[in-house]
């Protein structure tokens, strides 16, 4: 059987470290996942250079959470970031443009594209909200993206596995479909073979502990979440591995 392509969803230099470790082929790297994954730091991307320069990185550019519809400063800050990400070793750039109503933002995308240039452009998730997800699909491949990461217009791929074989299907080779959103080591097997693919995204974390906040529980340094701030997610090794044994079996 061909072995599954397993990509890494990673939150820190740490996460694609580890993942590079437990096997994984390619990571996307993001930081604040906790809002969908937005841009990581410059220091992020070279320091997985630095210890796993075989390792594919593509690089989330998403200046915030909330939609896909950037204000003029925003789109900049984007372009300047795919810049610096592509300078610096970047692989690949992950982004999204939608336009008010939904519709993917084409001139913003041959925009990133023209920065890309040689590297993987990859559209992200924003086309899950899209209003017509083939109409999306049809401008993506128009603009020559060379993959989206979809889990097909449903809150996880093995809800949407049935529009991601159509996409799939639709797409015939034009453009790569990459399934990510809720696929785990038990369920992957399944999304494989039900929805036909040889490609995965996923994200796989404990719970890490920082007791440095323990002398003032009363302090919260983000939103009115309120998490704790004595904790974060990280990715290890050992999980990777496990995930890649139960694809792959």
């Amino acid at each position: 059987m061909e072995k599954i392509l397993f990509e890494a969803c990673c939150g820190s230099a740490a996460d694609a470290i580890a993942a590079y470790k437990g096997g994984a082929d390619r990571v996307e790297l993001n930081s604040d996942l906790f809002h969908g994954g937005l841009t990581p730091t410059l220091g992020a991307l070279r320091t997985v250079k630095k210890h796993a320069p075989a390792l594919p990185v593509m690089c989330m550019v998403r200046p915030r959470e909330g939609g896909f519809c950037y204000t003029e400063t925003e789109f900049e800050t984007m372009l300047e970031d795919a810049r610096l990400f592509v300078e610096n070793g970047a692989d690949g750039i992950v982004f999204g443009f939608l336009r008010p109503d939904g519709t993917v933002d084409a001139d913003r995308c041959r925009e990133m594209l023209a920065v890309i240039g040689e590297r993987q452009s990859v559209f992200h998730r924003a086309i899950d909200v899209t209003p017509d997800v083939m109409a999306a699909l049809d401008t993506l491949i128009d603009l020559g993206v060379t993959r989206v990461l979809t889990s097909g217009q449903k809150p996880t791929v093995p809800e949407g596995a049935a529009t991601i074989r159509t996409m799939i299907e639709h797409a015939a080779g034009r453009i790569e479909i990459l399934p990510g959103g809720g696929v785990t080591a038990e369920n992957a097997a399944w999304c494989r073979d039900t929805i036909g693919t040889r490609c995965l995204h996923a994200a796989m974390h404990r719970t890490a502990y920082d007791h440095s906040c323990d002398g003032n529980p009363a302090i919260y340094f983000g939103g009115a979440v309120y998490p704790p701030e004595d904790r974060y997610l990280l990715t290890h090794a050992e999980d990777i591995g496990a995930f890649l044994r139960q694809a792959n079996r």
